[in-house]
Formats: structure tokens, sequence, C-alpha cells
């Protein structure tokens, strides 16, 4: 069976190392793929979104199942394209892609399903928007408020903004000032919700869902949740904060309502949804919903996963998620992102990365490490010497992953191997999980005390 995975980050890895553990024979390709990927896939030289590409290169090598990592392809219709040609695709279609690729549309969608989300306006003029700063008293809540630009804006187009100065800066550097682009022609204005994050995703087929294992990411790329929103620093799973009370909560007030609501509107969400969910006083509410595998959540999460994860890719394709049964393993997983110095703003690239087989012998066992950001230097060189260099090649460079028998363990080991991997300007947060591990300890004191 040939299978190609689109998309170049850890995710992407994390997927097909994932496949590659399938009992089915599988060749498996990825576009555009990185330097740790070209180990475990023939990399395919196309670009994520480079639809039209990725179609003609499915129907020459009869692809029998392409699995969409990021969310711009989806966005552009890669999935409608490929059915229309009678190709086996993992993800949703252009029309429930909105669900990312707008914000505006998404708020929408959340308000006409009595979904709870934090209160908002939409804007598409920095007049209006600004004039509201000024009288954001609107809101249940007064300041902060959450600026968000509409379209896709790689996880970065959100401001948290503590006063009216923020909110308008925020405002014109969206709108007027263009720094995210088109993504910023329409913005949203919200509440600042209160709580504690956690990522939930779920397999649909359009009808059914089945959730997969609670996560947490940490967005903010310093310790104690300070500095710029970024892609994602680590996540851990599962996520304490989701009880089976909360659990039950989040798939009754907010899955199960939007699945269903958008089957009635002849809307059916086939593939991998992700809710971001703000866990609040009042109860779960969403945040933001993603169309596809979250990252680094994925990295965290598969893992753990004992199932085939191509039983849950033509489940949902085969709209058969009610007959899959999902086994997980009873531990805790925690990913580490390494990044360039400078990220999520400007950084450089091309260092060479040493270290990572000491890594994985520091972490072992279960310890895994999934490529984001790098390359491989001298490829054909590297093939006659069997020497693995590999250079520095974005933002976010590498997910070291470790699984443990508790959230300590499985932190203990993750940066025991963090520490041996090296490269200049190398960055990463060295309190991710700290929350599972705060209610661990305290969870564990109790039980001594009680005892």
């Amino acid at each position: 069976m040939k299978i190609l995975v689109i998309g170049s980050g850890g995710r992407e890895h994390a997927l097909v190392w994932k496949l590659k553990a399938s009992p089915q024979s599988l060749r498996i390709y990825c576009a555009p793929g990185n330097g740790g990927i070209a180990q475990d896939a023939q990399l395919v030289d196309l670009k994520a979104d480079d639809i039209k590409g990725l179609l003609d290169f499915s129907l020459k090598e009869k692809i029998d199942l392409t699995i969409v990592g990021p969310e711009a392809p989806l966005a552009g219709g890669i999935v409608n394209k490929f059915m229309q040609k009678g190709l086996n695709i993992f993800g949703p279609a252009k029309e429930s892609a909105l669900l990312e690729a707008s914000k505006a549309y998404s708020k929408e969608t959340m308000q006409r399903l009595n979904i709870p989300t934090a209160a908002f306006e939409i804007f598409d003029t920095p007049d209006k928007a600004i004039d509201f700063t000024n009288r954001v008293r609107l809101f249940a809540a007064h300041y902060p408020v959450v600026v968000k630009a509409d379209g896709l804006a790689a996880g970065k187009g959100v401001i948290i903004c503590r006063d009216r100065h923020q909110a308008q800066l925020a405002v014109e550097d969206m709108m007027v000032r263009k720094v995210f682009g088109k993504a910023g022609e329409k913005i949203v204005i919200e509440e600042h919700l209160e709580g504690e994050e956690a990522s939930i995703l779920v397999v649909s087929d359009g009808l059914n869902v089945i959730p997969l294992a609670s996560s947490q990411d940490h967005k903010r790329v310093f310790d104690a949740d300070k500095g710029p929103n970024t892609g994602g620093m680590g996540a851990y799973s599962p996520a304490p904060v989701v009880t089976e009370e909360m659990h039950k909560r989040i798939m009754d007030e907010i899955i199960y309502p939007l699945i269903n609501g958008l089957a009635k509107e002849n809307k059916f969400y086939k593939g991998i949804l992700y809710a971001g969910i703000m866990i609040t006083k009042e109860g779960p509410k969403v945040l933001e919903f993603n169309v596809r595998f979250g990252d680094p959540e994925t990295q965290a999460i598969l893992p753990r996963l004992k199932t085939d994860l191509l039983e849950v890719c033509f489940a949902s394709i085969e709209d058969k998620v009610d007959q899959l049964k999902l086994e997980w393993m009873d531990m805790a997983s925690v990913c580490v992102v390494l990044s360039s110095g400078g990220y999520p703003g400007e950084y450089k690239k091309g260092f060479e990365i040493s270290g990572l087989e000491d890594a994985l012998w520091a972490g072992s066992p279960d310890t895994h490490i999934f490529h984001a950001g790098t390359k491989i230097q001298n490829s054909e060189l590297r093939i006659q010497n069997s020497e693995k260099k590999y250079l520095t090649d974005g933002g976010r460079v590498l997910n070291v992953v470790s699984l443990g028998d508790n959230i300590r363990q499985a932190i203990d080991k993750v940066y025991k191997a963090v520490s041996k991997i090296k490269f200049a300007g190398i960055h990463y947060r060295k309190d991710i999980g700290h929350r599972a591990l705060e209610r661990y300890l305290e969870d564990t004191y109790m039980g001594v005390q009680a005892d």
C-alpha cells in the first residue's frame, strides 16, 4: 500500500513514524518532508500547498491514502480535488476547513450552534475596530482582550492586549501594516478567557466521533507562559485538567453539538477536529478550532496510541468511526520543542546539530526525536560515508518526546535527552508539563497524607 503524508514538520515526522509501525506493508512518501523524515520515507519535492502537483503525483503513483498535515492545503480544497479523482484522503473538505481558515466563520458557527466561546465582535475596517477598542466594556469583561487575524497566520495571528493602546497597535499591525498579510484583512476581537487550556482531538466521519487522548500545548515562547505566541513549544498527554467529568462536558457541550449541527446543515465534517479549550470557572469554552492534527500535540499523543493509524484514517473515510476502537498505553508523554534562537521572530539557519544519538540513549527507553526544521548536509556524501549530519532549517527544529509511567518520569527523561542536543542558538522551554507535574505532586502528597 502506498501512503502520502503532506507536510514538513514534526507533526508529519510523527505521522510517518506511526505509519511505519503499521503491521501492513507500506511504502511511505512525504511531500516535501525534512531531513529526519528522509530516513523514514521517500521525499517528494513538492510544496504542501502545491495541490495540482500533489494530485498529479498521487494519480501517477497510484497512492492509496493521503494524510494532510498542515492547514493551508486543506483550506485550499485539496480534499475536494482528490475525492473528485477517486483518491482516498484523510481530512475535511474545503467548506469544513473554514473552521480554521476563518476565525470569523468559526465564531459565527459557534454562535449559531450555541457552543460556548468567548464574546466577540468581527471587523473588516481598521476604523471600526479601533473605535471598538475605546468602548470594549461592551463585553462582559473589560481588558485584556484578544485580537485575532481572521485568516491563517501559522499560529501567530493572535495577540493578547492588556489595554487600549496594545489593542490599537494590534489592529494597526494586522489591518494597516499587514504583518500577517491577507490573514489580517478581517479581524476578530474577543474577550480574554481565564483558566487552563487543553487540546481535544477527535476523529469524525461526519456523523460519528471518537476522541483521541487529551493533551496540553504550551504556546508562549518563554517559561511561565511569557513572550509571544508560537506554533507551540511543547505538549504533554494526558492533560490532568481534563477529568472524566470535564471530558464528558467537552464532548456534550462542544464536540457533539458542532458535528451534529453541521450534519443537519448538510456539512459533514470528516477527518481530525482539534478543539482548543479553555477550562474556565463556568466550564469549557472554545478558544479555536483547527481542522488537522495539532502540532506539537500529535508528537505527544501518537507515541501513546497502540491502534494502527491506518485504521483510524480509513474509519473516517469509510464512515466507520462508530466501529473504531482505540487502545492507549497507560503512560504519560512529554514533548519538548527545540527552536532556533529568535523564533518566532527572525532567526538564522544552517547550524549543525549534534548529540541526536546521545539523546536517544540518555532518554531511553521510549524516547523519540521527531524532526521539524532540519535538512541533511551533503546528502550524497552522507550515503557514501554513512554519516548523518543535520543542519537547522526552520524556526522549530526538533521535537524530543519521552514516555514515562507518570508525568514526573516522562519530564525527567525528556529533559535528560534534550540536554544532549546542541546547535548554535538553541532555545527551549524548561517547564513543559509543569501544570501536570504540580497536580501529580499534589496528588502524591495527598496520597501520602491519607496513608
